[in-house]
């Protein structure tokens, strides 16, 4: 139980929406996974309370169960996304995108996830090098591009295991991965490495990097990737000349997210 003081209460308090908001923060890497009993008992609601709650979060598509266990869906992950923009994620990104597109000459962008999909938040663009234009909003499957990847690779193994269990996995080129093992052992590479590099498999002549963006707790909550035709990015060059700008890139803007986190805090 805290004991810091809470903060006052006024007539407007919702104190359904505090208890369903507790029960969202009661799972956690310690316990992903939770029984209706643990939830009530980590929260102090009775068995039929958490019940009520636990259901409704499950009909909105914040948690799963089989049941028996209770636990979180990446759904969830779309609150930190939508804080992380209006934190200022594109304003913040930006000038890092202007700085790496400038050093390495290329394609530069930072998107978050939404749903099965990636959205593009910031972008820098050189040469295009896709049949369709990307802009701010554009949105492709993540995981069949490198900042989908890095994002996915982030995910506890229990919301992993639930996200591949359903998502569909379209052919997009002839590169692009489908077999859902194939799929898991490549993220599990991403997750040990630090980074994603995508050949071909979202559209053929395209080669990726991306690299994570993490909040101050440590969570994989953004993306920032550079893109090049194949033609002349080869995988030698990824690795030696763009992969260190780009984690260079990734850890600046991690720094000023971190910076503006405590401005709103002091304030």
């Amino acid at each position: 139980m805290s004991t810091e003081a809470e903060p006052a209460r006024g007539t407007h308090f919702v104190q359904s929406l505090e208890r369903g908001l507790s029960v969202l923060r009661a799972f956690s890497a310690e316990r992903p996974s939770m029984t209706l009993s643990d939830v009530a008992r980590s929260t102090d609601l009775t068995r039929a309370a958490a019940r009520r709650f636990l259901l409704t979060l499950v009909d909105l598509g914040y948690v799963r169960t089989d049941g028996r266990l209770f636990c979180l869906t990446p759904r969830v992950l779309e609150l930190g996304y939508a804080y992380v923009c209006s934190a200022g994620l594109p304003d913040v990104a930006q000038p890092h995108l202007e700085g790496l597109s400038a050093q390495v000459r290329e394609s530069a962008s930072v998107s978050v996830l939404d749903g099965d999909d990636i959205v593009y938040v910031a972008r820098v663009a050189t040469l295009r090098i896709m049949t369709v234009a990307i802009t701010v909003g554009t949105r492709f499957p993540a995981a069949a591009t490198s900042m989908g990847r890095v994002i996915l690779a982030g995910f506890d193994d229990d919301t992993l295991k639930s996200y591949l269990s359903r998502v569909d996995l379209p052919k997009l080129t002839r590169h692009t991965i489908t077999d859902r093992a194939r799929l898991r052992a490549e993220l599990d590479r991403v997750r040990h490495r630090g980074y994603a590099v995508v050949d071909q498999e979202l559209e053929e002549g395209l080669r990726a990097v991306a690299a994570p963006i993490r909040d101050t707790c440590g969570r994989v909550v953004a993306a920032v990737n550079v893109s090049a035709h194949a033609g002349r990015s080869s995988f030698d060059d990824i690795h030696h000349r763009l992969r260190p700008a780009l984690l260079e890139t990734a850890a600046l803007i991690e720094a000023d997210l971190a910076s503006v986190a405590c401005r709103d805090a002091e304030r």
